[in-house]
């Protein structure tokens, strides 16, 4: 089987001891079978702890929460993300209060905001893109900013939101800017109000699709619910309301090695996707035709 790997952090690997090369969020290859039983480790840089894995037919089925996997044809990608630190001592960051609530974002292994109130004392863990946040009251709520993520969690602990952006406007509504990292550089204007729900949303781009790209901007476009009409021929526009059922609950999109097919990812189950293939025809420049590779 061809397995390759990624690592949200850059990485060693390691099979049975020995030591392949670095990974990062570029594919790295290499042969293995389950029936091998490779013993498999991945060693973060930067103070954090490794994920080890025995690469059987039980870790096929139910990877650890580390790992996605993703099968694509004859290939099997293996993601690792979410390393701990190796530290796991309590450090501080900042603590404060608001309104009964008294907060303390620390580091203990995880990012964590520990909150005390009338409701008990609650743990919620975060992501590292808050580290160097502020926290302020919102509604009720407390509301994490850092120079690219936000945060909002309510006074038992639950995370309400959490998401890469920016944090536009925290008066009487929450309005952010999320970037959605596709090839057409779309973002999202979306604006909440409480009680806690989405009140608007608008879709924008900051730049047009050539031709190598069109196939990737039309799925990529359909996945967020922008319009997909500017990228297909007039024989395809009056269907452009069923592309999404026709394609499926599809996650992400994912590059191939052809720029007229693109890869979609959908759910198996607990941290297993599979990745299914669509090819596009085009005419006059527009997609004409959309068949599964």
């Amino acid at each position: 089987m061809r397995v390759y790997f990624l690592a949200e952090k850059t990485s060693a690997l390691f099979l049975n001891g020995i030591y392949l090369g670095m990974i990062d969020l570029f594919e790295r290859a290499t042969e293995m079978e389950p029936a091998d039983r490779i013993w498999a480790e991945v060693c973060p840089a930067g103070g954090f702890l490794p994920v080890r894995f025995c690469f059987d037919e039980d870790f096929l089925l139910r990877p650890p929460e580390q790992v996605r996997l993703y099968f694509d044809r004859d290939k099997l990608v293996v993601r690792v993300g979410g390393f701990c630190r190796s530290d796991c001592s309590l450090r501080v960051l900042s603590q404060g209060r608001q309104e009964d609530t008294l907060y303390t974002l620390c580091l203990q292994g995880k990012l964590q905001l520990n909150t005390e109130n009338e409701r008990g004392y609650h743990i919620t863990d975060l992501p590292d893109a808050l580290e160097q946040s502020s926290v302020k009251g919102f509604h009720g709520c407390l509301l994490l900013q850092s120079d690219c993520a936000f945060a909002l969690v309510d006074r038992d602990g639950t995370l309400l939101l959490s998401s890469e952006g920016r944090v536009l406007e925290a008066e009487e509504t929450l309005k952010a800017e999320i970037p959605f990292h596709d090839c057409m550089g779309h973002t999202a204007v979306c604006e909440w109000e409480l009680p806690f729900r989405l009140a608007a949303c608008s879709v924008r781009s900051a730049r047009q699709p050539t031709a190598a790209t069109m196939a990737l901007a039309l799925f990529e476009s359909a996945l967020i619910g922008a319009d997909c009409t500017p990228f297909l021929h007039p024989s395809l526009k009056e269907k452009e309301g069923d592309l999404r059922g026709f394609l499926g609950n599809f996650l992400s999109v994912v590059l191939t090695d052809k720029t007229d097919e693109v890869g979609l990812v959908f759910p198996v189950r607990e941290r297993v996707f599979s990745v299914r293939r669509f090819r596009v025809e085009t005419e006059e420049g527009l997609v004409s035709n959309i068949l599964p590779a």
